[in-house]
């Protein structure tokens, strides 16, 4: 029971970890704009015309040196070799723009400093620092024939920003031939004016964009990898949880055969079927709860793991954690505590069916 409650507990928490990392990547007063029908910003494209027309919206706020807090980013995918086993995996490199680190609050600089624009210098997110040859600070990359330098690395906390390399946005366009951007990003003078943008912007015939708040978009990233990991997990749970219940219902029944001359007494003093039955169930329950007690406690230290895999959305790898919720804590309870009843069910039935002349008679 104990190894069900775990496996079941670490599912759950692989799945949180993976969407709370996503989710905690957008801001609610952050809008992303993509090509209308992208599913994420590795397929969208808005050219040059369209980003102007965006970024003179009359919603978006204002920094704090007065400029309009509005990027025009790109999204590319490149192969680099991991530290260690040299085995390659593909990284985004994110085309930002002065304003970009503005935008995104919870982007810290760890060390270093932030790239000049129109440079072939690049910012390193932690986790891409920690893991990539070449990308931690003071370090050379080579791609789309250039020489790039890492010459800082952002902390981004549990965000996805920490697997991702930031470069200034005009070189990566050409040292990719591209000319369209990937997205638009912006922030909102006022959050509630989220619709009537959506709405305006979404009508405007020159504009075949779709306009998603940022939360809700990487929200939307992370649904597909975290409901399949949920689904694949809780499959294997269930066939485990076969086994613990079989497993539940011999002790119980090894404990019903040991005891049947307690049952006889019992049953001469006076206590009713259904008090036989009741005391059973709650001791099958009760080991029920031991087993989820010793399952969560190593589960919850997974909480100090962090695993990377690739996201289904963009194809690229994106480091996470576990993450243990309160929700998890009281599901895995409910699983523990209802595989025991389970496998106590039909031995406690047992039990308070015993006829009293043969349960007398043993004892």
């Amino acid at each position: 029971m104990a190894l069900v409650v775990f496996v079941f507990a670490a599912v759950l928490m692989l799945s949180e970890g993976l969407r709370r990392t996503l989710v905690a990547t957008g801001s609610f007063d952050n809008v992303v704009v993509l090509r209308a029908g992208s599913e994420s910003e590795v397929q969208s494209a808005i050219d040059r015309t369209q980003a102007g027309i965006i970024g003179a919206q009359p919603e978006i706020a204002l920094g704090k040196e007065g400029r309009r807090l509005v990027a025009d980013e790109a999204i590319v995918l490149i192969n680099l070799p991991k530290r260690g086993s040299h085995l390659p995996a593909n990284v985004i490199i994110r085309g930002v723009q002065p304003v970009s680190p503005e935008l995104r609050r919870e982007v810290k600089l760890s060390a270093g400093r932030f790239l000049a624009p129109g440079s072939t210098e690049i910012v390193a997110g932690a986790q891409i620092a920690r893991r990539f040859e070449g990308a931690g600070l003071g370090e050379t990359l080579r791609f789309a024939m250039r020489q790039w330098r890492v010459v800082g690395v952002m902390d981004a906390g549990n965000t996805g920003f920490a697997s991702e390399l930031w470069g200034d946005v005009e070189t990566l366009l050409a040292a990719f031939r591209r000319t369209a951007f990937s997205s638009v990003i912006l922030r909102l003078r006022d959050p509630a004016a989220f619709d009537a943008l959506k709405a305006r912007l979404e009508t405007d015939p020159r504009l075949p964009v779709q306009v998603l708040r940022e939360v809700e978009f990487y929200e939307n990233q992370s649904r597909r990898l975290a409901t399949f990991i949920r689904i694949l997990g809780l499959v294997l749970t269930g066939i485990f949880s076969l086994g613990a219940i079989l497993g539940a219902m011999v002790t119980m029944y090894a404990q019903v055969g040991a005891r049947i001359s307690e049952i006889g007494t019992l049953r001469a003093l006076g206590f009713k079927r259904h008090h036989i039955l009741a005391a059973f169930l709650l001791e099958s329950m009760f080991l029920g709860f031991l087993g989820w007690l010793l399952g969560l406690v190593p589960a919850a230290l997974l909480n100090f793991f962090t695993l990377s895999t690739i996201n289904w959305s963009s194809f690229a790898e994106i480091t996470f954690k576990f993450a243990l919720t309160p929700g998890i804590v009281v599901k895995s309870l409910l699983f523990g505590v209802g595989m025991g009843l389970l496998g106590g069910f039909l031995p406690s039935l047992k039990a308070a069916r015993l006829p009293l002349l043969e349960a007398l008679r043993a004892a």
